[in-house]
Parts: C-alpha cells; sequence; structure tokens
C-alpha cells in the first residue's frame, strides 16, 4: 500500500496512527522513506506527550532524512507529572516510549529495567533537566538536600507553579520517597484560597482534564473510605488506577456521572492539555515524632540510671525524623487560638510533658536557647542530651582523659590533702561525717600555688582550642588574685606592720600589669609605626613605663622620655604638669600646634584620665591600673582603690568589668549580658576584700560570685569555682551557708562524668542548714541509688565510699534495688540482709531464691540463709509460714532419718503428730503467699511433702499399731502432695487396712 502525505489534519492523524502500529510498508518507489519511518519512537499513552511530536518528527524526517537520529532538546513528558529535557543531539530511533520513560507522582523514571539500559551517553541515559510537578506546598531547603542525595543539581522551584527543576548526567530514579514526601511537603492547611477557587471553576466548567492526573474532588474524598481510616485518598486513587483495567475507570466515571459529580475525560490528541492548580487532599492529622538531636552536646556512657533507664530487654527505637512544623504569623488568630493547631503537648494528650529525663536528658518540643530563630508551632518531640563535659574536650570536640584526670580528679586528690574539720550528725541510727575545709592564712600561698600548677598542666595538654586556653589563663589570674588579697605577709616577709598594705598593692600592681600585657600588645600590632604617641599611650595604660620611655627616647623625644619615667611617681609632678595645662588652658594657647595624642599624653601624667581617655574603648582591668598608677595617691591601699573603682563604676564612669569570656570576646553566640547582670570574678574577689573586716555579707551578691557565668561561659561547668569558694571560705573570708546551687552543680557534672565517688566527696562538703538537717542524707542516698551501677562496677569508687563514712547499709540497700530491679534475686538477697531489710529479705527468698536452691540440692545455702535471718524473725511477718518452714523441714527431715535413741520422736505417732503439724504449715503458707509464689515454689512445697511422706511411713517406729499407721496414712492424704503422686500411699494405705481386717477377724 503507497502512503501519500497530504497536509489534511484526518490524514495526517493516519499518518500518525500507521507509523504506530509499524505496519510493514513493502512500495517499491517509497520503501526506502516507508523504512526511516518505521525507525520513530513510539508513544501510545493519551497521558504522555514529547517534544518535537510525533507528526513534527515525521515532517521534519522527510525534510532531512536521518533527522530522528540528532534530535535536538528531545523531551517527553505526562500531563500533571512533568517532563525531561534531554540536553543536545539525542538519537530517539526506535525508542519505545511507554516502558522506557515513566512519571509517577513525585518522580520519574528512566530505563526501569536495568538490563535493557544502555550506558552513560547512549540512548536516554545521557545528561537532561527533569521538571516535577509537586502536589503540595513543599520547602525548598529540603527539595535542595534531596537533588543533592540523588546525585543531582537543583535548579529552582517556582512556589506559584509547584514545579520543581533539577539537573541529572543519567539516569535512574529520581524524586522523592515516600519518607521524603512526609519530611518535605508541609500541611495543606495554608493552601492559598484563589487557588481553592481555581479548582472549583475549573471543575464547574467541566473543562477536559487528564485521567491519569492525580487532580480529584476533595468534596469526594473528604467523604471516602481512606479518609476516614487515616490513609491518603489521593494516593489511594492512583494505587487503584493503577491496579484495575481503564474500563473498569470509566463504569466509575459514569457512575460518578449518575451521582451528580464532574466526569473527567481524556484529552484528544494533540489539544491542548489544560494545566490545573494542585489538588486539594484531606488534612492529615500530624502525628507525634520523636527524634533526637545530639546538636553540639556529645554523650557519653556514664551507665543507665535506676528504676529511670530504659528496660534492657526492650531497646528503645529513636525515629530521626524531621515533623510537622507551621511558622507563626502575627495574625488577630495567633494571639488566642493558632497555637493549639500543632501543639504536641495537645496532640499526646496527658502522656507527654516537656521535662528532663536521665543523664541530663531534655525532652521538650521547638528549639532550645536560640533566640535568634522564628518562633514556630511544632509536633516533633526532640530529645537532646545537654552536654556538661564541655571542659574536657578539646579542639576537635573529643573528650580527653588527661583532662578528665586534671580537672576533676587532681583539684579534688590535693582538695582532700588539705586539712579538715568534721562534724558527726546521726541519720536514722546511722553516723554522717560531714567535712569542712579549715586553714589558716599562712598555707594560702602554698594552697593557691598547688592549684595553679595544676592548672599549668593543663595547659600543657595538646590540642586545647585557644578560648580553653584564655580561660585557663584566667583560672590562673583568680588564683593569683586570691594569693595577693586574702593571704598572710607577716610570715613571708620581714616587714613593718604600716608597710603591708604597700606589699600587697605592689604585688597586685605586678599582676595587673602582667593580666592586661598581651591587651596592650595586641593593639600596638594593630597601629602604624609612624603612630608613636598612639603606641606610648598604650604601653602606659598596661604600665609599661620602661618599653614607652626607650621609644620615646629613640624617636628623639628626650623631654617626653624625662616626663615618662616620672609616670606615676611623686603626686608633685603630677601637680606640676596640671598647672602647666592649665596656663596653657588660661593663656588661650593654640592647641592646633600640638599633637592631640601629646595632650592625651600630658593628661595622663597629670593624673586625669577620663581626659586623657576620651572617647577610647578600654577594658575594666586596665582602666582600673589607669586608676591605681596615675589618679590615686602612690600610697593608697588597695581597700580605697577598689572603692573608688566602685564609685565610679555606679556612676557610670567607668566601664563595666564584665567577665572575661566577654571581654576577651571567646565567645559572642547566645550571651545575653546586661548592665550589672553579671561581673567577672576577679570583681568580686576585690569588693570581698573591701568589705573585709566590716561584717558585710551580701547573700545576693556570694550567689552571683560563685556563679558559672562569673568565670565561664558554660553555665554548668562548676568544677574550679567550687574550689575557689571552699577555699575562700575556709580561711574566713566570708561565710554562707546558701550556696547549695554550686554545690549540686557540681555535683552534677561528677555524675556524669560518672565519678560517683567525688559527687559524694562534694556533698559531704554542703553546709548544713537547720531548716534541711537531712540534705546530705538524702543527696547521698540518692546518688547511690541513680548510679548505683557506675559505682558498684568500680570496686575503687565503692571502696572510696565506704572510707568516706557512708554507711555500708545504705550501699547495699541501693544494690539490693539495683540487682532486684534488673533481676537478680540472689544478690538482692544478700544486700537485703546486709542492709538489716529482714522483711523484704524474707520476702525475696520465699517467692525467688528458696526453690531454686532447692531444686538445684543446695541445702546448705538454704540453711545459711534462713538461719540468718531467724535471730531476727520477730521483725519478720509471718516467719512460721515462710523461711522457717525449710528449717522445720531439715529438721524434722533429719529426726526422722536418724535412729530412735538420737532423736525425741521415738514413737510412731510422735513423729505422726509432728508430720501433721508441718504439713498444716505447708498449707498455710500455700493459703498466705498465694499468687506471689511461682509454680516452681509450689512444686518444691510438693516435693518436701511427699519426702516427709516417704520418711513417715518407711520405718514404723517403737510401738506402732494398725490404727496409728492408718492414721499415718491419714496425715499424709492430709498434706500438699499432688493427687498422681498418692497412688502408692493409697495402695499401702489399702494393703494396711486389709491386713488389719484379717487380723481382727482372726
Amino acid at each position: 500500500m503507497a502512503v501519500y502525505l497530504d497536509s489534511s489534519d484526518s490524514y495526517d492523524n493516519h499518518l500518525v496512527s500507521q507509523f504506530k502500529k509499524r505496519k510493514v510498508i513493502s512500495d517499491g518507489d517509497n520503501g526506502s522513506l516507508a523504512c526511516s519511518f518505521m525507525c520513530l519512537p513510539t508513544l501510545q499513552a493519551s497521558d504522555y506527550f514529547m517534544e518535537p511530536s510525533l507528526s513534527e518528527l515525521i515532517t521534519r524526517e522527510l525534510m532531512d532524512p536521518g533527522y530522528c537520529a540528532r534530535v535536538q532538546n528531545f523531551t517527553v513528558g505526562r500531563y500533571g507529572y512533568g517532563n525531561v529535557r534531554f540536553f543536545g543531539e539525542t538519537d530517539v530511533r526506535w525508542l519505545d516510549l511507554d516502558h522506557i520513560v515513566k512519571f509517577r507522582r513525585h518522580e520519574i523514571v528512566v530505563y526501569e529495567d536495568e538490563t535493557v539500559k544502555p550506558s552513560v551517553g547512549k540512548g536516554l541515559n545521557k545528561a537532561a533537566e527533569v521538571t516535577l510537578i509537586l502536589q503540595k506546598d513543599s520547602s525548598t531547603e529540603k527539595l535542595k538536600l534531596s537533588a543533592e542525595k540523588q546525585g543531582a543539581e537543583f535548579i529552582s522551584f517556582d512556589l506559584s507553579r509547584k514545579e520543581w527543576k533539577f539537573s541529572v548526567q543519567h539516569f535512574s530514579r529520581f524524586g522523592l520517597s515516600d519518607d521524603e514526601e512526609d519530611d518535605v511537603m508541609m500541611d495543606d492547611a495554608d493552601v492559598d484560597v484563589r487557588e481553592r477557587e481555581q479548582v472549583t471553576m475549573n471543575d464547574d466548567d467541566g473543562s477536559d482534564l487528564d485521567e491519569g492526573s492525580p487532580l480529584t474532588d476533595s468534596r469526594l474524598l473528604s467523604h471516602s473510605l481512606p479518609s476516614h481510616l487515616g490513609l491518603d485518598p489521593v494516593r489511594m486513587k492512583e494505587m487503584r488506577m493503577m491496579m484495575f483495567s481503564p474500563e473498569e475507570e470509566d463504569d466509575d466515571a459514569e457512575l460518578d456521572n449518575l451521582n451528580g459529580t464532574c466526569s473527567h475525560h481524556r484529552p484528544l490528541h494533540g489539544s491542548k492539555s489544560v494545566q490545573r492548580s494542585s489538588p486539594l487532599t484531606i488534612r492529615k492529622t500530624p502525628l507525634a515524632l520523636l527524634e533526637y538531636n545530639p546538636g553540639s552536646f556529645a554523650s557519653s556512657d556514664n551507665g543507665s540510671i535506676l528504676l529511670s533507664q530504659q528496660n534492657k530487654g526492650v531497646p528503645l527505637t529513636i525515629t530521626k525524623v524531621q515533623g510537622f512544623k507551621l511558622e507563626i504569623k502575627e495574625t488577630p488568630v495567633t494571639k488566642s487560638y493558632s497555637k493549639n493547631i500543632v501543639d504536641a503537648g495537645l496532640l499526646m494528650g496527658r502522656s507527654f510533658g516537656i521535662a528532663w529525663g536521665p543523664n541530663n536528658l531534655l525532652i521538650h518540643c521547638g528549639s532550645v536557647g536560640d533566640s535568634n530563630k522564628s518562633p514556630h508551632l511544632s509536633s516533633t518531640i526532640s530529645l537532646e542530651k545537654v552536654g556538661t563535659d564541655n571542659v574536657v574536650r578539646d579542639e576537635n570536640n573529643k573528650i580527653r582523659e588527661e583532662l578528665i584526670g586534671l580537672c576533676f580528679d587532681s583539684p579534688l586528690s590535693y582538695h582532700k590533702e588539705i586539712n579538715f574539720e568534721t562534724n558527726e550528725f546521726i541519720v536514722d541510727s546511722y553516723k554522717l561525717k560531714a567535712r569542712k575545709l579549715v586553714f589558716n592564712r599562712l598555707d594560702l600561698s602554698h594552697v593557691c600555688r598547688q592549684y595553679i600548677g595544676i592548672i599549668e598542666k593543663q595547659l600543657e595538654v595538646p590540642g586545647l582550642s585557644s578560648s580553653a586556653r584564655v580561660m585557663l589563663m584566667h583560672q590562673v589570674f583568680v588564683w593569683e588574685l586570691i594569693n595577693v588579697l586574702f593571704s598572710s605577709k607577716e610570715s613571708s616577709i620581714e616587714a613593718d606592720v604600716a608597710a603591708l598594705p604597700l606589699i600587697r598593692r605592689a604585688e597586685f600592681s605586678v599582676l595587673l600589669q602582667e593580666s592586661v600585657c598581651h591587651r596592650v600588645q595586641d593593639e600596638i600590632s594593630s597601629l602604624n609605626d609612624s603612630k608613636d604617641l598612639q603606641q606610648l599611650f598604650l604601653l602606659l595604660t598596661g604600665r609599661q613605663i620602661d618599653a614607652a620611655v626607650e621609644l620615646s627616647a629613640s624617636r628623639g623625644d628626650v623631654r617626653l622620655a624625662c616626663l615618662l619615667t616620672q609616670a606615676g611617681g611623686s603626686t608633685v609632678n603630677r601637680i606640676d604638669i596640671d598647672r602647666q595645662l592649665d596656663l596653657w588652658k588660661t593663656n588661650s594657647l593654640d592647641f592646633g600646634f600640638i599633637e592631640k595624642d601629646r595632650i592625651r599624653l600630658f593628661e595622663l601624667l597629670a593624673g586625669n584620665i577620663h581626659g586623657a581617655l576620651g572617647e577610647m574603648d578600654i577594658d575594666w582591668k586596665r582602666f582600673l591600673g589607669l586608676l591605681m598608677w596615675y589618679h590615686l595617691q602612690p600610697a593608697s591601699d588597695l581597700t580605697s582603690i577598689f572603692q573608688t573603682y566602685q564609685h565610679l563604676l555606679e556612676d557610670g564612669r567607668a566601664p563595666y568589668p564584665v567577665p572575661v569570656y566577654i571581654d576577651e570576646k571567646l565567645v559572642m553566640d547566645n550571651i545575653s549580658w546586661s548592665p550589672g547582670n553579671r561581673f567577672d570574678l576577679a570583681y568580686y574577689l576585690m569588693i570581698l576584700h573591701s568589705n573585709e573586716g566590716r561584717d558585710v555579707t551580701n547573700i545576693h551578691m556570694l550567689k552571683t560570685m560563685f556563679s558559672a557565668f562569673a568565670s565561664t561561659h558554660d553555665p554548668l561547668d562548676h568544677h574550679m569555682i567550687w574550689h575557689q569558694r571552699a577555699v575562700l571560705e575556709a580561711v574566713g573570708t566570708f561565710s554562707c551557708d546558701d550556696l547549695h546551687v554550686l554545690d549540686m552543680g557540681f555535683v552534677s557534672q561528677l555524675l556524669n562524668l560518672g565519678h560517683c565517688h567525688w559527687a559524694i566527696y562534694v556533698v559531704l562538703h554542703m553546709s548544713h542548714r537547720d531548716d534541711y538537717p537531712y540534705l546530705q542524707a538524702s543527696v547521698i542516698r540518692e546518688i547511690l541509688f541513680q548510679y548505683c551501677e557506675t559505682w558498684s562496677a568500680q570496686e575503687n569508687q565503692r571502696q572510696f565510699i565506704v572510707d568516706l563514712g557512708v554507711p555500708s547499709a545504705w550501699l547495699h540497700e541501693a544494690l539490693a534495688v539495683y540487682h532486684a530491679y534488673i533481676g537478680n534475686s540472689f544478690k538482692a538477697l544478700e544486700h537485703y540482709l546486709g542492709c538489716g531489710f529482714w522483711q523484704k529479705a524474707h520476702s525475696t527468698f520465699i517467692t525467688s531464691v528458696a526453690h531454686s536452691l532447692f531444686m538445684s540440692g543446695k541445702q546448705s545455702e538454704i540453711l545459711r540463709l534462713a538461719t540468718s535471718m531467724e535471730d531476727h524473725k520477730s521483725e519478720i511477718e509471718n516467719w512460721d509460714l515462710g523461711a522457717g518452714i525449710f528449717i522445720t523441714f531439715y529438721s524434722l527431715k533429719s529426726s526422722l532419718k536418724e535412729d530412735d535413741s538420737m532423736t525425741e520422736l521415738v514413737s510412731l505417732q510422735d513423729k505422726n503428730d509432728a508430720c501433721r503439724k508441718f504439713f498444716s504449715r505447708l498449707k498455710g503458707s500455700l493459703a498466705f503467699w498465694e499468687g506471689r509464689l511461682p509454680i516452681d515454689a509450689r512444686r518444691v512445697y510438693a516435693k518436701m511433702a511427699e519426702e516427709i511422706s516417704d520418711l513417715l511411713v518407711a520405718d514404723p517406729g517403737e510401738g506402732s499399731t494398725t490404727e496409728v499407721k492408718l492414721d499415718c496414712f491419714n496425715t499424709i492424704f492430709d498434706s500438699p502432695i499432688p493427687q498422681d503422686l498418692l497412688s502408692s500411699h493409697l495402695q499401702s494405705a489399702i494393703s494396711h487396712f486389709t491386713l488389719h481386717l484379717t487380723e481382727a477377724a482372726s
């Protein structure tokens, strides 16, 4: 059949259908042309399209033979799902596009069958741009992340059209998985009202829609079965379309028409497709999710916590997912009701609460500690472990064992070596010895040097961050300041008593000069060499007078050098320079001929520090130095210096003594500081020195002084400030019994590192309070119980706790509860006996231990445990129905086995009476314990009754008669022996009864 091309649409459609079916054309004249048409790609699915279209490919193949082997930017797509555009030239000959390219919900698959996939760059396995139409609003950041995970390159995301574009280098499957859809897709409750109206208008107009499109009527789906089952009705409809034939779909469509719903027709080939907006799906209730976010908080395995740890047999499954979040917008609804939309607490009901868990685990929803984040409502429940071990981590955030020893073990070990006094008090008949550090100020210098030596060893540890080194140097400064301000100078220096304040001032001046030296050098290094006057001024702020004189002389300014040599000296020189400046001002001297920096130097030498500083920002330590070196009298003592600075600070004329981490700009994020909020620990030490001897105790100042923020930016680090508090209190600088926050903070830090023994040591140093007399005992017992697994596993910790004077009964009680919790009844019983909990030990013995030992034949072990409780049977309820039964059993068994001369049970009647009493106690015990006895324990009771019964009838005894023997069988039949075991005794009873009748008849 010859084929002739015509421009008419009907014949063009005929050509398309013919070549789709690949009919063989054998016309001689048009054979070569027909052969070229046979290689055209095929695409029979009506909801798919390609560009160029099939008719365009035929036309271009006629005009340019071989065009199908080099099609530029070949595109294949599916209406409502997306398209893929292949870069460059593509060979589309012989391609079966129905099997090669498949678009599904939020994904594209090219060459699903890996066996027919060509190599990269061949066929359609080449670089391309993919456009997917998403069915819901989505997050651009999550789409970028999803593209990167799949090896694709994100291009754009059009929120209005919901088109996600990305490029790939080759093909397999690209798009969103089911899990990623849950992470990326947001709740459709915020779909724009305009889009709803557009969808409604399209439905009412009855426009031609794509049957394969996921678009569907939300009103119909809202009453469908999947929505009532909590499923996605749109996805269920897609699954039905894939699983059932089109004929069945047509039947469903007709049924929809009968019900008054809008029918969906397939678009004609070549007609324009109606592009609809995203469908309105049924709102799904967000499920509460469980998420574990370590963040910057690293976790360390410190063992499990008793009674608050997870069940060891059932591991906790933690799913790491994003969850549902809704940004809060400032609308009238927000202020009243919108916060209830996805609130995690309301979502989970009374089963959820935001609280602290074991091992510093914080359970919450939302963000913690970051005020910069925009507020949002979330159904995600986060589990974050708050790190308390940052002080022992290096610059790579790894825990260093040597830092643990130097930060905690070494200081506490030295603290234990210092003299202390004990205060013994009684708690529940147990004695506990509280400790308090005591030594005089003559030994303070030695103590401070020891602590400084420990810190210097920390500085030698490799891998420390620069901020950690600065903080350690500040700790050295604090210890040296404590030594200067509070140590006794009388023994070390033979000097007049009146000279001692000057000696202390000189030492403080040197210390202050050394502490600000690095700041001076850093600022000088940032200046040009030509700014020598500014360099001189900076050198004077650090009291580096020798360097300033040398610099001035080297620049040829000898007169200024001479003035600098007298800086901070006699007040006469200050008065002369100040008078000269006043004369210049009085005589209206034109200061334009003198450098401003030189005038500043003169002002500083005259003692006018505010005039010299001007608008210059300076740290508080150098300002204090300027006040002491150039403004006040050279003979001023430290008390007057500190008080003068404090007055200037109150007047707003002195810089605030901010903590070192703010002063040195070590931490800039998440630090909120306001004037008067908190100051540096060194400033508080100066105030403490000023108030000495005046009996002025400011509790609020002490609490702020010994808070973690006074010395470090880590609010959970108390490892060194606790020692400083103890030393200052020991030498009598202050006395306060309300600093338990500091004690408990340090205790918590030690416990999270697994140092339970040192935590108890710290608790014993807590101040005693009359309103909480048993505070120390309660805290120690809580530590023993909650961290039993940790301290009991290390013999050195356990012995250390015993050496501290902690009652051994408390240790046994904690171990008993712990072993009972993990199911080790044998060890739990031993520790219950050790702590004298006789009733609990007795219950454990009867319900969990005795039957196991009996079945194992360990008679001696049963007797040992039972006799150890027998001396305290008066404290045990129903002793005779418990462990006393086993003692009676072994005693009765021994009596029945022994000869008549060796036992009190001589006659059979006596034996029968004893056995009857024993069986009665067995039955009473079974009735008393009831369901608390396991099956094995009941079997043991039956075994004991059986053994006693066998011994009872084995030896008739002295003076036994038939009546007595028959009475013995009555006793046996009344014992708690199973019925299947009584058959042998029943036969014996019948034999004895027959013999009795025979004797009676004769």
